[in-house]
């Protein structure tokens, strides 16, 4: 899609194509911060991952997705009322995890901002830090486990499934972010559970008409998250931000054909 940049004001501004922040640029010198979306856009495509991180060429911007993104806030409200009276939501009950309530720490609210705060890790002896900002904490009672939560929003005709939902290629990454949700909370010292919940609001296509509702089903798909593998890329990922030579051209890569093909023409 054509993006034009514009101010918070709506005035149109020149767009430069390249980021100005220093901390958006990798120095082996400093501190550095990977969010958990940046990491994954490094399992994508290094060469992008690297134009971005190291010299600084920035993607045009994808809208916000607003309905989701409601959806997300509007759950957050529901288990904060939970969270502060420490009792099971009806999603729990409902799938009989009556031994289970949201979790209730001080830190919640910052683990959950990802742009200010998020679950951060300092990676090693290196200076990397990896963080997330994770929708949701529980907690279960009799193991004193933490249970990671990862609220997801979608509409279609077919009813949900957890083999169908995890089976889609689609939600590989999603797989991946709670892999790396689930990395981060470990490291932070917490006993953490190896089953972990998408809460799937898959909005209903079959109704007849609008009439100024959406009405959504729920459902809990399970997932046992894997995080043997994240140490691995990210010490390669180190390897790439610390390389003097740009990675090759991906070629399943949109971002890589369409700079390719513009060069052909300038």
């Amino acid at each position: 899609m054509i993006s034009i940049n514009r101010n918070n004001k709506g005035i149109l501004v020149e767009a430069k194509g390249k980021r100005v922040m220093k901390s958006s640029l990798y120095s082996k010198d400093n501190i550095f911060e990977i969010s958990r979306s940046k990491f994954n856009d490094f399992l994508l495509c290094k060469r992008c991952f690297y134009l971005d991180r190291v010299l600084g060429v920035k993607v045009p911007d994808m809208p916000g997705w607003t309905l989701n993104s409601t959806v997300d806030e509007l759950l957050k409200k529901e288990f904060d009322i939970c969270r502060k009276n420490q009792v099971p939501h009806r999603i729990m009950i409902q799938s009989n995890l009556i031994n289970i309530v949201p979790f209730d720490h001080p830190e919640m609210d910052k683990w959950r901002d990802a742009l200010r705060g998020g679950i951060k890790y300092k990676y090693r002896d290196t200076n990397i830090i990896i963080k997330g900002g994770v929708d949701d904490v529980w907690f279960n009672v009799d193991t004193e486990e933490l249970i990671i939560v990862d609220y997801k929003s979608q509409a279609s005709f077919s009813k949900v499934t957890t083999e169908d939902y995890l089976s889609n290629v689609f939600h590989e990454s999603y797989k991946i972010q709670m892999d790396i949700y689930s990395f981060l909370f470990k490291m932070n010292g917490f006993k953490v559970s190896d089953i972990s919940y998408f809460y799937v609001a898959n909005c209903r296509k079959d109704l007849k008409g609008f009439n100024s509702k959406l009405v959504f089903d729920e459902i809990l798909v399970p997932y046992k998250p894997r995080t043997h593998w994240i140490e691995d890329k990210i010490d390669e990922m180190i390897d790439v931000l610390n390389s003097k030579k740009l990675p090759p051209f991906n070629p399943f890569c949109q971002n890589c054909a369409c700079s390719k093909a513009r060069a052909e023409y300038e």
